[in-house]
């Protein structure tokens, strides 16, 4: 099942896919403003084009297991999301993605964001979570 996963920020969200067996991630070019009109367009459009079937997007957690304002301009972007697609928005603990990806990507033209995405749909991809949601297998 492919899944778009979205390390989301104001400025740029990170992008990241996964191919139909969950196996191999990669990262796709940055979404600029993904809560504008525009941005929403273009998640729209490539969860078409790659006929993806969930959206995941990063939630950001504080180290105590809180809810900063970080998470509450997510919980609003996911809401957009929901509103825009025809597709399940899961959203997913993204604590330590971004450190995790800077130390994955020091040989990559791909940005920090969709790196993190990448980091963010692999731990996914190995949750118990997307097990239930895939049908008990990973195929």
């Amino acid at each position: 099942m492919k899944i778009i996963a979205l390390d989301y920020g104001h400025a740029h969200t990170g992008v990241a896919i996964c191919d139909p067996t969950g196996t191999i991630v990669r990262p796709l070019d940055d979404i600029d403003d993904a809560s504008g009109t525009t941005g929403l367009k273009k998640i729209v459009d490539l969860a078409r084009h790659e006929s993806a079937k969930a959206v995941l997007v990063g939630m950001p957690v504080l180290l105590s297991g809180e809810y900063g304002s970080q998470a509450e301009q997510t919980r609003d972007f996911i809401r957009l999301l929901e509103e825009a697609l025809e597709l399940p928005v899961i959203s997913w603990d993204e604590r330590f993605t971004s450190k995790m990806a800077v130390s994955k990507g020091h040989n990559t033209t791909s940005s920090r964001h969709s790196l993190a995405a990448c980091v963010l749909l692999e731990d996914y991809l190995g949750s118990e979570a997307y097990r239930r949601l895939n049908g008990g297998d990973s195929d």
